[in-house]
């Protein structure tokens, strides 16, 4: 046990290392959502009863699935670079190299979204409740999703052009579906009835009821979006396991 609490120290140290000298893609997924939740807040204030909560909760839920190609890219990047075979050479199992990676890009996602909220409440006047942890449960819950579902994605996509497009379509549709931009309640019914069908549908109701301080409402969707996240986790262990660092980049 503590040899390999030391590989997974050492793994995390040196991508921690790797993500601090390449702050661009953190910072734009940071300002691009302050911009739009500031310029939009009056419009949405005026046209949904809790506008300020729909705008700050659906910019974060946007910006945070966008923020999945920093996720791919941290494992991707061993695959353009020939190193994953070297790194499956050595005593570290599958398990220690997917924490070892991801344990920095999850406190990238973690801070990303908590700064998002805090800038709701403090710039925007979003009011939550007095029931703190579950705004802090809500984001630990979302982070972990989108980190699985994140080493899922980068264990099957062949290239970063094509881990690209997957992440700004599949953030673009997930949370369109979701109703991160107009509440589901304004959808067709019969997008209405599709809608669960998409994690972000899940995330905004997990986060609009943390803000509220409904437990019940905030719990239901956390234990689906851990059931999505352990999926998705499950599948990044079996694919990366596979000789996966021996496919040929496109």
């Amino acid at each position: 046990m503590t040899d390999s609490l030391r590989r997974i120290a050492a793994l995390t140290r040196h991508n921690t290392i790797l993500r601090l000298r390449d702050p661009g893609p953190f910072l734009s997924y940071l300002v691009m959502p302050m911009v739009v939740m500031l310029a939009l807040q009056p419009v949405y204030r005026r046209a949904f009863p809790d506008g300020t909560i729909q705008i700050a909760t659906g910019m974060l839920v946007i910006f945070s699935v966008l923020a999945l190609s920093i996720v791919g890219t941290a494992t991707l990047t061993e695959r353009s670079w020939h190193t994953w075979d070297r790194l499956r050479s050595t005593p570290v199992t599958i398990t220690e190299l997917l924490l070892g990676k991801m344990l920095p890009v999850y406190a990238v996602l973690v801070l990303q979204q908590s700064i998002l909220l805090v800038y709701g409440i403090t710039i925007l006047g979003m009011r939550p409740s007095d029931t703190y942890w579950l705004p802090v449960v809500a984001i630990a819950v979302w982070g972990a999703t989108l980190l699985a579902v994140g080493a899922a994605l980068a264990a099957v996509v062949r290239s970063h052009g094509e881990l690209s497009a997957i992440t700004d379509i599949g953030a673009l549709v997930l949370t369109t579906l979701g109703g991160a931009f107009v509440p589901t309640t304004t959808f067709p019914h019969w997008l209405q009835a599709v809608a669960p069908a998409s994690p972000g549908y899940w995330a905004m109701r997990m986060l609009q009821a943390a803000l509220r301080g409904d437990v019940p409402e905030t719990l239901a969707p956390a234990l689906v979006l851990l059931l999505v996240g352990g999926s998705a986790a499950v599948f990044a262990c079996w694919r990366l396991s596979r000789d996966w660092g021996r496919a040929t980049m496109v």
